[in-house]
Order: C-alpha cells, then sequence, then structure tokens
C-alpha cells in the first residue's frame, strides 16, 4: 500500500500559515520525509458563496501548488485529486501538465474528473450538460498532444489545423492518468482511457450533491472494482488499473490521536480488495501541528506497512 497525503492549501483562511512558499515548502518536505509516495490538491478555480457556505473550500490553482511543492522536493510523487478537465481547453490543460512533469522530473500523477458544480462551471464558461463528453475528449486529445506533432483535429470549442505542444512530459509517453468518479460511466472512463481510479467514500445523502454513485461501504467498492474488472475484460485491456481510495479512518476534522491500529486496519482490508493507493487528509490548525502528525503517520503507518 502507498499513501498520498492531502496538502492543507484549502486552508486560505490561515494566510502564510498554509499558503505562504515557504510554508508550502515545509509541508510539502514533511510529506517526503514522512515516507508518503505522494501529495495532492484539489482544483476549485471558482466556487460559489453558497457551495463555500455549505462546507465547501477554497483551492490555489492546483499546478502553482503542485510547482511550489515539487521545487521543494526530490521524491514525493505530485498529484492532482483531481483536476476538473471540462474547466479548461485541453491544450492548455496539456501544457500546464506536461510543464509541471518536465520540470519536476517526472513525478505528476494526473488526477481528473468531469466535475460536478454546476455554478462554477457557469462562472467559467463551461459546458456543464456535455461534461463528460468533454472529459473523454479532453484526455484523448491530451495523449496526442503530449505524443505527436502537426496535430489536425476539431472538438467541442477548439479546432487545431496543425499545432504542436513543446516540452513532452518528463514521463513517456504521458504521465498516468486517474480518473475520479464512482459511476459506471467514470470507471469505463478509467478502464479505457486511464492508468488509474479514484473512487471516494460517498454517503447517498453527498453521493446525489455530487451527481455521483454512493460509497457507503467496503461492499459498494467491491462492486465499483468487480465492473472495472469486467469492463476491462470486455474492451481487451491488460494493464493492471491502479485504484487510489480515500481512507475513512482518518479525517481533517478528526481530534484527538491518530487512529494508526485503524488505519492499518483499512489499509490492509482495502488491499486485499485491490487498492494500491490510500489518500489521507489529515487536521490542519496550524503548520506545526499538521507537520507532526504527519510525522507520526510515517513513523507509525508507514513504517509498519499494511
Amino acid at each position: 500500500m502507498q499513501f498520498s497525503i492531502q496538502l492543507p492549501t484549502d486552508r486560505v483562511d490561515r494566510g502564510d500559515e498554509f499558503l505562504g512558499a515557504e510554508a508550502l515548502a515545509q509541508l510539502a518536505r514533511a510529506a517526503e520525509e514522512a515516507g508518503f509516495a505522494a501529495c495532492f490538491v484539489t482544483d476549485h478555480p471558482a466556487p460559489s458563496d453558497r457551495w463555500l457556505a455549505a462546507g465547501g473550500h477554497h483551492a490555489l490553482d492546483p499546478f502553482v501548488a503542485l510547482s511550489f511543492a515539487a521545487a521543494a522536493t526530490t521524491r514525493i510523487r505530485l498529484q492532482t485529486h483531481i483536476l476538473v478537465l471540462p474547466y479548461r481547453n485541453p491544450f492548455l490543460a496539456a501544457k500546464s501538465a506536461a510543464s509541471l512533469d518536465a520540470l519536476c522530473g517526472g513525478r505528476l500523477i494526473l488526477g481528473v474528473a468531469a466535475g460536478y458544480l454546476r455554478d462554477e462551471f457557469a462562472a467559467l464558461g463551461a459546458d456543464f450538460e456535455h461534461r463528460n463528453e468533454l472529459c473523454d475528449e479532453a484526455i484523448t486529445v491530451m495523449k496526442r498532444i503530449w505524443t505527436q506533432s502537426g496535430i489536425h483535429l476539431e472538438g467541442r470549442g477548439f479546432r487545431a489545423a496543425g499545432h504542436s505542444a513543446r516540452p513532452r512530459p518528463a514521463q513517456q509517453p504521458h504521465p498516468p492518468i486517474w480518473v475520479g468518479g464512482n459511476t459506471p460511466r467514470a470507471i469505463r472512463r478509467a478502464v479505457e482511457l486511464g492508468d488509474g481510479w479514484l473512487p471516494f467514500p460517498a454517503p447517498a445523502r453527498m453521493a446525489r450533491f455530487v451527481r455521483t454513485r454512493p460509497m457507503e461501504s467496503a461492499a459498494d467498492l467491491e462492486r465499483g472494482l468487480a465492473y472495472a474488472r469486467a469492463h476491462a475484460q470486455k474492451v481487451g485491456r491488460e494493464e493492471r488499473l491502479d485504484v487510489c481510495f480515500a481512507s475513512q479512518s482518518v479525517g481533517p476534522w478528526a481530534k484527538g490521536k491518530l487512529p494508526a491500529a485503524a488505519v492499518l486496519e483499512d489499509a490492509a482490508r482495502l488491499e486485499k480488495l485491490g487498492v494500491g493507493w490510500l489518500a489521507i487528509s489529515l487536521p490542519a490548525e496550524d503548520r506545526a501541528r499538521w507537520c507532526a502528525q504527519v510525522a507520526r503517520f510515517g513513523e507509525q503507518v508507514i513504517a509498519a506497512g499494511p
């Protein structure tokens, strides 16, 4: 089992405590020194006030945030969790991803999804109704941008008549693409177009809001994994699909001591199901305590191993 830690760059209310250049460098170094295989950030360029009041959060631009993390580290992988592809022209998304991968020495994991916030789509002038088609198209087009020259194609809202983009990503043919979402369509997208799947815990009430399938139990996850395996067989996919799931044993609102035993038990159970990565979020009240928690996680969980 490998672990990816969320950098608390959503805590814009704390200013330089979490968002300053030195703060972000310290957070990323702490995660790397603790043995985390990756660190991740979220993507919300234009959240609505209504969503924020209901518990939503702000976010730094993911590529800018991960660039600062990359500059302060040497080994830890840098993950978007997730990048909403329909918000962006695929040439711009491909350029940002290739630039970061080239500069960080091939450490990018590109987690992507179709998105679900109608108001954010509207603020960005993005097409909410066709977000699934746009997501599929973007993945396909970005792969061409990263590997081909003189591209000719016409997509939804763009036309390329002989275009090339350099630099190419350091990882060839491209960074791993992990697809987020619990729906059958998201799983098919992961199997057909991606290198990994990013399911996430979603109680029924939350699932309706974020327009996905509920995932409330291990049985729900098992059904999703079985569907992914069946679809892979159907379409002739032989490559292993990485799976990264969020730990339910610890979270950003947890209080008290790190429940190391519960996390290890959770990791061992998920590993048996076929999950290879566990996404971790830790409470973020101040930088020193967050870094101390990260160090304890490394000592009590990562070093112990499931």
